[in-house]
Order: structure tokens, then sequence, then C-alpha cells
């Protein structure tokens, strides 16, 4: 398994962000391209590997990688998520309340499509690509913990969504979200759906319970597309900060007390509590509803992993799988 390394470089110019969007150009820079210096640091490629669990053998990221939540109070209206394909990570950032920084805040180990490059039509086994200046949003929070698919490979109909389905307003495409990966938690981190965002069932939760909203920005960069300024800068004081970071959900004890975040960005205003509704078809959407879960799905903001859940990440670097193993989209 080779571990992910992480190079950090001076970066000459801050990003700066408005709801997600860059700012404008404040004239001339210095000789240098911060945002090509910045891919060229992330410029190595990860390995893939194949991993066979029952019939289905799904394509996955050479890495040990696993969530990491590193500030749990955080104002969903600031915050934005970046996804990399090159680093199969879903990113969570909050943007000050002045505007003139921008905070790592967690990342999860993500699986998409089979193809890497940027979907260009229906049913090509791609997931589209955004930029900061024309970001994606979240269209929709919907609970799918009874959606079922029949991904066409022996396993007839069965569930495959997590408890939850982001669904995102991508132009020119339908049915495409960030869900979990029930029956397929082994292709996370890798390339195996048919266009969604896949992450593991728990972190799928945590995400929804602390970090997401309708609304939101989402920035899914392609494969090629290395770190942006930004980031680089909010990585760097990161490790500055908490220099040796546990893996799991809450901050190292070392950790600093937060300040208050401030007053919300008025554009990005919403909410993550939803009521259900049904999911329209779509490349995404589930095959039929399944009968009600006995017992359901218990969606209380702030739900953390159990201590078992956590004993496991620990031990295996992940989330605790689900009790099936196939694949999704």
């Amino acid at each position: 398994m080779k571990k992910r390394n992480i190079i950090l470089v001076p970066v000459f110019a801050l990003l700066m962000l408005g709801s997600c969007k860059e700012g404008k150009d404040n004239g001339a820079q210095a000789e240098t391209d911060p945002i090509a210096e910045a891919m060229a640091a992330d410029s190595v490629d990860i390995p893939m590997r194949q991993v066979t669990v029952g019939q289905k053998t799904y394509n996955v990221a050479d890495i040990d990688d696993s969530a990491r939540v590193y500030k749990d109070n955080v104002d969903r209206s600031r915050c934005f998520i970046v996804i990399s394909k090159k680093e199969y990570r879903l990113y969570v950032y909050e943007v000050a309340a002045d505007q003139k920084d921008t905070t790592l805040v967690a990342h999860f180990p993500v699986c998409y499509a089979k193809y890497p490059e940027a979907k260009t039509q229906s049913g090509d086994m791609r997931t589209p690509e955004s930029s900061m200046q024309e970001p994606f949003t979240i269209k929709q929070i919907q609970d799918a913990s009874d959606w079922h698919h029949d991904f066409g490979d022996g396993r007839g109909s069965i569930k495959s969504y997590g408890n939850w389905f982001l669904r995102l307003d991508t132009p020119g495409f339908t049915g495409v979200g960030i869900h979990g990966s029930t029956n397929n938690e082994a292709s996370v981190p890798g390339r195996d759906s048919e266009g969604c965002i896949r992450l593991r069932d728990a972190d799928l939760i945590v995400l929804h319970d602390r970090f997401a909203q309708e609304g939101q920005k989402v920035v899914i960069k392609g494969i090629k597309q290395g770190k942006l300024p930004f980031e680089l800068k909010a990585e760097q004081a990161l490790a500055e900060r908490y220099k040796a970071p546990k893996a799991g959900y809450k901050a190292p004890a070392t950790a600093e007390p937060q300040e208050d975040t401030g007053p919300a960005i008025p554009e990005n205003d919403g909410s993550a509590d939803i009521a259900p509704t049904s999911p329209p078809p779509s490349a995404c959407s589930p095959d039929k509803q399944a009968e009600p879960a006995k017992g359901g799905v218990n969606p209380s903001l702030g739900a953390r992993p159990s201590d078992k859940e956590l004993e496991k990440l620990k031990q295996k670097g992940g989330i605790k799988p689900s009790k099936e193993q196939p694949k999704k989209k």
C-alpha cells in the first residue's frame, strides 16, 4: 500500500473566495504562475489496483486513506466542497467571515466514475467536472436509505446509496450526485461508479450531518488538475497547527479553541434538514423504492460514529464497511 505524500510549496498569491468564487485579478503578479506552480506540486499519479469482493472486481486507488474532520463547529453557509479526481478525495473548506482566508475542515476518500475523463454525454460512465468560476451546486438532499439500483452485474436490484443522495445541479446532465456506497464500499477510494461520487456510508452521514446543505457550491477537478493556491495554503496552515493529526472524526487534543466564525455569506443559505422526497428517474437514481426499512434512519445532526466504528477506522484506515459489498454506479 502506498502512503499519500502531500508536497507543500510556497504560495505567492492567495485565492480570494466569496461563496466559492475566485476574486478578481489584482493586477500583474511575479513571473511565476501560482496556479501552474500549485499543479506542478501535485504531479504524482496514484497507481490503481484491482480488488475482488464476491463476484465483483473493483478498480481502486492504491493508497491508504481515511476520513478526517479537523473542525466540527462550522458555518455551513460559508462551506464549499472540492472533489479531486486526481487524489480520490472530497474536501470541505470554510471561507472566513471576511472572505480573506479559507480553512480545510474535513476530507473524505471517494469513488467516482469508471473512466476518469470529463463527462461528455449521458451514459458514458464519466463524472462531470466544474471550476471555481462555474461550480456545481447541491440542489436537493434526499433520503436514499431505501433506494435500490441494478448494476447489470448479476446481483440484481440492491441497496446502493447509503442514507443520503446529494443531488447536484450539473448543467447538461441529470442524475449526478454525492451518495453512499452500500454494497460497494470496497470501491472507495477508486473508479467504479456510473458518474456519481461515492463516499463510504459512514462518511456520507458525517458530511450530511455536519457540513452539507442545499445551495452549497461543489467543484469537481479534472484528473490532471493539482491543488490551487488556496488549497496549498490551507493544508500548510493545517500542518502547522495540528502537526500530526490522528485519524478519526475528532480533532487532535492539541487543537486550539475555535473562534467565532462570524456571520454567514448571504448568497449561500439553506439547510441540510430536508424532508425526503422520491427521486425522479435519472442515471444515478434508484430503480425503485424499497419497502420502508425497519427502524429507519436517524438523521439527527451532530451524530458521531460509535466507538466501535472509530476503532475499526483506526485499524483499517477507513470507515465501518456496510454488511454487503458489491458494486455501484
